[in-house]
């Protein structure tokens, strides 16, 4: 599935719902759902710079294929990085850097979420472009 299949499915899931209650607890529920990350990962070089709550994020970079996993102390931010990665993971460095993502404005999300929990989004599409960065850079230097 590309990425832009993926963002127009969690736009239609996300029009299902009008109140934003609702699609809260759904951002919550696919926090809950996100696998844990390997307690290796749980360290300061893995934290997200720019997010008020606790985000880890590891990227592993295998057959041209970027692979992230993540977790939060707060479940709705928990929440938010498990729609980047069921977003973004499992695609190649280039298909992430080019990634609009537009979905986040689709649902709305970014206008219902507080400035520092915006903020945090932010910081964490842009560690993920980042990392995509890096491996599309390592891999053109080989």
């Amino acid at each position: 599935m590309t990425i832009q299949q993926t963002e127009n499915e969690i736009i239609d899931e996300f029009s299902e719902l009008e109140d934003w209650m609702d699609r809260y607890a759904l951002i919550i529920d696919m926090g809950n759902a996100l696998p844990p990350i390997d307690e290796k990962y749980r360290t300061p070089e893995h934290l997200i710079e720019g997010c008020q709550s606790r985000v880890w994020l590891n990227a592993e970079y295998n057959n041209g294929i970027v692979t992230y996993t993540a977790d939060s102390d707060a479940i709705i931010v928990k929440g938010i990085i498990s729609l980047l990665i069921k977003t973004l993971s499992g695609h190649t460095p280039q298909e992430i850097i080019d990634a609009p993502l537009d979905f986040i404005a689709k649902i709305g999300l970014s206008e219902h979420l507080s400035p520092t929990r915006s903020n945090g989004l932010l910081a964490m599409v842009k560690q993920m472009k980042l990392y995509a960065l890096a491996f599309k850079q390592k891999q053109e230097n080989n």
